[in-house]
């Protein structure tokens, strides 16, 4: 009798730790983000220890941190959430699924975020979220219908925008493709005849030398892309480089000044009116501005975030002082 309830019992030790094993687990709740910091420290550090799971929850939080409430200046986390998307179809229409329910202000990121994943069939998956975002049903018909630009068609001459979109993509995958469309914006930086021409390109060269210079794997990639890139931006490339390494980034802040003050001084009457500022320069360093703070700038770029205007922190650091 012994000996059967021995064998009882070592079964019961055996088969018990199976069981429990066997035993569904529920998933860890994720703590909600405390603060748009905290959600830029987590951007940052994502194509390090990719967490897709928890990107519905970010979106959510961007939407109760309003960092998305002005589209215009939402393009790095507009990039970001295409990237996360596009570098995970398998469970893509899951992590939109659970972005809702979201304000249909916010929901145009969802929309932008979808079709510059670059999803094979991203059309196919917009339409089955139409029935969430009815207020948004317009711009929606124009993405699956129209001839709305994807991220790969966007062109920064006409939006420099684009350029955060792209960081925005970069941080959620590290590939090199968006890095190379930023990197193609710096023919931009060599125009003497459009000052947001030159506007747009210097932002490009800050941007990517100011990431670089903290970021080794950007770096490397930046110099591999070196390798085959257009002669025509070879030149400013290697200034970037040169000011990763260095840290000598104020020099690519003065070379600009000094380029746009040359052209607003010979350029024509338009050209040398303030004004200009506001329309295109105001802009564009916004974006940087925010560009920045995604990648730990919190000194600058954070800053330009939290406040809800971008162009403020961005124009006291780099514009020119009014005449």
């Amino acid at each position: 009798m012994r000996r059967v309830i021995a064998i009882l019992g070592l079964a019961v030790l055996v088969v018990l730790p199976a069981f429990a094993l066997a035993k569904p687990m529920k998933e860890k709740a994720e703590k909600p983000f405390q603060s748009t910091e905290e959600l830029l420290k987590w951007i940052n550090g994502y194509r390090k220890d990719p967490d897709p799971r928890r990107l519905p929850q970010a979106v959510k939080a961007m939407s109760a941190f309003g960092a998305t409430r002005d589209i215009d200046q939402s393009g790095v986390f507009i990039g970001f959430v295409a990237g996360v998307l596009g570098a995970n179809p398998g469970i893509a229409e899951d992590l939109i699924t659970k972005i809702f329910p979201l304000p249909p202000e916010d929901q145009v990121v969802v929309i932008k975020a979808i079709a510059y994943s670059g999803l094979p069939r991203w059309r196919a998956t917009m339409t089955k979220f139409v029935e969430r975002m009815p207020a948004r049903k317009v711009l929606i018909d124009k993405y699956v219908f129209g001839n709305k630009p994807t991220l790969t068609e966007l062109s920064v001459e006409t939006d420099p925008g684009v350029i955060d979109l792209n960081w925005g993509y970069y941080f959620a995958t590290g590939w090199e493709a968006p890095v190379r469309r930023i990197v193609a914006a710096l023919e931009l930086s060599l125009d003497k005849d459009k000052v947001d021409y030159l506007t747009t390109g210097a932002m490009a060269k800050w941007t990517l030398a100011q990431n670089a210079s903290r970021n080794e794997d950007l770096l490397a990639m930046l110099k591999k892309i070196s390798s085959d890139a257009d002669p025509k931006i070879q030149k400013p490339l290697g200034e970037v480089i040169d000011a990763a390494e260095t840290l000598e980034l104020s020099k690519l802040r003065k070379d600009a000044l000094a380029s746009i003050e040359e052209l607003k001084a010979k350029g024509s009457e338009s050209l040398r009116n303030y004004n200009w500022w506001g329309q295109a320069g105001q802009t564009v360093f916004a974006l940087g501005c925010v560009a920045a703070g995604a990648l730990g700038q919190v000194e600058f770029g954070l800053p330009c975030v939290v406040g809800g205007a971008a162009s403020t922190a961005a124009l006291k650091y780099l514009a020119p002082s009014p005449q």
